[in-house]
């Protein structure tokens, strides 16, 4: 078969990365950033579709980078209905949902959007996404709440996640489906989650409620404190969610969501700063052990990746607390856009079968 070429696309909330895969080699990568004021004309998310699109043809018209070889658009997965791991063709359906999601807006959401508006301009390709962060594979146990009226929901890195895990497993000449891992995701974002044999059985909710706190989200936050204030009447419910996502974390705590400038700030023996990284440290270690007692101590590894994971020190930390669970390895950065463009590989070569969202 001729060579298979790939357009990878992934919307995060103040950058835009974009790659071009020709088979499972890489030509072209980019990691566009998106100031404040770039983003402050746009009071919705939804409303960045164009200026993102637009960002995206520039830069590849300016690497001279055809799209008429590309033979399949990968865009990020947003916050859809829970559906299982998976590649899913971009339908009307999905393209329904993304503009009007049920759990809110998020940058992701506009992965599927630009990937098909690209790809219908284009003779050979059809859009795509892949492991949306709403893949959904818990089990119901890990669904109960101390509530009915509060439901535990899975939202997570679930490309990340699987991408590491993988690379993991071929790595050892294993299969994923064989192997107990707990994987920790540490960026804007944090989330931790137990796979049991190729499943996401149990992961904390790593948008706007449960979980570590991290570089800009609250995470788990006593109950009973949050609830007064809600009544409070000193905030609106806008500024309570933003305190949750957005606000949150770091930022709330330094000043910044920049985690490398607080590993500076903490480099430079700024004790507060010291404090509070340790402690985002202390409370991913924790969800660790949470993880650890759902696969009922029979782990065979610790995965950590994301941004963050380049903290030696940080890292450490986190080492520090759970080493004697499972041997932790670390992968640090991101690959997502490997990730996305391999499952397009392995759709357009026929490995792979592409799922029906409804």
């Amino acid at each position: 078969m001729k060579e298979v070429r790939i357009l990878a696309i992934n919307p995060g909330s103040t950058s835009t990365k974009i790659a071009v895969y020709q088979d499972s080699e890489p030509i072209f990568l980019k990691n566009i950033k998106h100031t404040q004021e770039d983003l402050a004309p746009f009071h919705k998310i939804s409303d960045q579709f164009h200026f993102r699109k637009n960002i995206i043809l520039q830069q590849l018209h300016d690497a001279d980078i055809s799209l008429e070889q590309v033979h399949a658009v990968m865009g990020r997965g947003g916050l859809l209905k829970p559906i299982p791991s998976g590649v899913y063709e971009v339908n009307e359906a999905m393209i329904h949902d993304l503009e009007n999601s049920p759990l809110g807006e998020h940058a992701s959401n506009l992965g599927g959007l630009i990937a098909h508006d690209i790809a219908i301009e284009l003779p050979n390709a059809k859009a795509y996404i892949a492991d949306p962060i709403v893949v959904d594979e818990m089990d119901d146990i890990a669904r109960i709440s101390g509530h009915p009226l509060f439901e535990r929901i899975s939202i997570f890195h679930a490309l990340n996640h699987k991408a590491i895990a993988r690379e993991y497993a071929k790595a050892n000449q294993k299969q994923y489906e064989d192997l107990n891992l707990i994987v920790v995701h540490l960026g804007g974002g944090i989330t931790v989650g137990a796979h049991k044999k190729g499943r996401v059985v149990d992961v904390n909710q790593g948008l706007d409620g449960e979980g570590p706190f991290t570089p800009e989200r609250s995470g788990t936050l006593p109950v009973g404190s949050l609830i007064r204030l809600c009544f409070s009447g000193k905030y609106t419910q806008k500024e309570v969610l933003k305190m949750s996502n957005g606000e949150g974390g770091l930022l709330a705590h330094l000043g910044t969501n920049n985690a490398a400038e607080v590993e500076k700030m903490v480099e430079a023996g700024d004790a507060k700063a010291k404090l509070i990284y340790d402690a985002m440290a202390y409370q991913v270690a924790k969800y660790i052990g949470e993880m650890y007692a759902v696969l009922k101590c029979e782990v065979d590894a610790i995965l950590i990746t994301g941004g963050i994971a380049y903290d030696k020190n940080f890292v450490s930390f986190i080492q520090e607390h759970v080493h004697k669970i499972a041997p932790v390895h670390v992968f640090p950065g991101e690959d997502e856009m490997r990730a996305l463009a391999m499952n397009g590989l392995l759709l357009i070569k026929g490995e792979l079968q592409a799922k029906i969202y409804k």
